[in-house]
């Protein structure tokens, strides 16, 4: 029986990135349409099939070990981004190419809290799949800086679940500004063997 379940909840894209080479700077160059394969976003330094596990994972893998690239783009919403921006005591709004977006949606209520295995489906069949939360870092905050002198440095603590979300390709296709998605959710249950482990550790 089918486990995905669409929902009337849709994303319109209001912007699109590129990371051309993560080893010269985070920061993303703005684009108004992606071609999209199994990699990723071409052109994306993050994109490929596989990655070189990093401290996402560091709890699972050595630092180097090759895996499966689940990482291969960054989505964040236009109400999050706004949200951070106004607990940073911002003028405006931080800009996407700052911390290194390929997408931002608007419409998604609480896109950083999408389940793990959803999906975005858009009017052309093109497909992404949701990886998981993605941790805010130093990285974005220090280009925040150069910006805002004095306000920068607190993006971790006020971009905490509010960050958005890492995602891989599931099926190809092509992405354009303007561009509607619909979102597809999985059931949704607490897993209660770690919860209660959990909290018999803090206990302890």
């Amino acid at each position: 029986m089918p486990i995905l379940t669409p929902t009337e909840l849709e994303g319109t894209v209001r912007w699109l990135g590129l990371n051309r080479d993560r080893a010269a700077s985070l920061e993303s160059e703005a684009v108004e349409q992606v071609t999209v394969d199994y990699g990723g976003f071409v052109g994306e330094s993050h994109g490929g099939l596989t990655r070189p596990s990093c401290s996402r994972v560091k709890l699972q893998y050595p630092k180097g070990t090759e895996i499966k690239n689940a990482r291969q783009i960054t989505i964040l919403s236009t109400e999050e981004i706004g949200e951070i921006s106004e607990d940073m005591g911002l003028p405006s709004p931080i800009r996407p190419e700052w911390i290194g977006a390929n997408m931002i949606l608007q419409g998604v209520p609480q896109l950083t809290q999408l389940p793990p295995g959803s999906r975005l489906i858009f009017e052309n069949g093109t497909s992404i799949a949701v990886d998981m939360e993605n941790g805010p870092c130093k990285f974005p905050a220090e280009i925040i800086e150069q910006h805002h002198p004095g306000k920068g440095l607190a993006f971790p603590k006020h971009a905490m679940g509010k960050r958005g979300i890492t995602a891989w390709i599931e099926r190809e296709g092509e992405i354009r500004l303007g561009d509607v998605c619909v979102l597809h959710v999985p059931p949704q249950r607490i897993y209660e063997p770690a919860v209660k482990r959990r909290k018999a550790a803090a206990v302890s």
